[in-house]
């Protein structure tokens, strides 16, 4: 086994270790979903023209890729909290790959992430929810969502190594909560006006929950739209691609300089 591998599955166990030791925070990252998914589906269904149980079949693939949006404030605090408390120095100085440590807090992440997603799965089924595609789109589906979510977490043990602050990392990791809003993730973008429309489509956030929408059977591919959601699939490969390619090794060289 590779020295990073051997490491990584080290500090990978750490980090497990870690998330169990404060079930508050796990406790409360699941449930959230599950109680935004209650919340929009009852009381902003209703008001809509949409009629309730097909706005919660809409909702529920939205609400997953917004979940996995969040990785990039769970990332941000996490890796904050490690450099302001010195455990990032520690880590620093044992003989281990530079990269194992951001790679097992984002495994141990997307593993957190697998599990939640089936309570999530079922709530929505008790909800009107259907898988109406093939099952073998359907396990796509769940993989591209847990693909985004690894590129969302090392954007946010990016930022989390950059500003070195529990606090300040808690105050933008929360302004995170805005992607999803301008986005498809809750409503569609058809109706938004022009240049709004457009930096909604753009979002990386809609791509995948489109491409959600369209494995899973729930809604087809909206006309008109931009490439990346006219295109779903291929377009949230690409941007988690782009993601990958860009946040890992920031995250990594940060990570070994530990400087801003």
């Amino acid at each position: 086994m590779s020295t990073l591998a051997y490491d990584g599955c080290a500090l990978l166990g750490r980090q497990l270790r870690r998330m169990r030791n404060n079930p508050g925070l796990l406790i409360l990252t699941q449930t959230m979903p599950v109680s935004m998914l209650l919340f929009f589906g009852y009381v902003f269904g209703s008001a809509l023209a949409v009629p309730g149980e097909a706005y919660r079949s809409f909702l529920v693939p939205g609400l997953l890729v917004a979940t996995a949006a969040g990785g990039v404030m769970t990332g941000m605090f996490q890796s904050a909290q490690d450099v302001h408390r010195g455990v990032t120095d520690r880590f620093r100085t044992l003989p281990v790959s530079r990269a194992a440590v951001p790679v097992g807090q984002a495994v141990a992440d997307v593993v957190v992430t697998a599990a939640g997603t089936l309570p999530f799965l079922l709530v929505g089924l008790a909800v009107g929810w259907r898988v109406e595609g093939s099952a073998l789109a359907a396990v796509g589906a769940v993989g591209l969502l847990l693909l985004f979510r690894f590129a969302c977490v090392w954007v946010g043990i990016f930022l989390g190594l950059l500003t070195r602050n529990e606090e300040a990392a808690g105050q933008l990791g929360g302004a995170t909560f805005l992607l999803p809003l301008l986005s498809s993730a809750y409503i569609p973008t058809d109706g938004l006006p022009g240049p709004l429309r457009t930096a909604a489509e753009w979002n990386p956030i809609s791509a995948v929950a489109t491409a959600l929408r369209d494995l899973f059977g729930n809604a087809p591919v909206p006309e008109g739209a931009a490439w990346p959601v006219a295109h779903p699939v291929a377009g949230s490969l690409g941007w988690c691609v782009v993601l990958l390619a860009v946040f890992v090794p920031l995250a990594v060289r940060q990570y070994a300089h530990g400087k801003r």
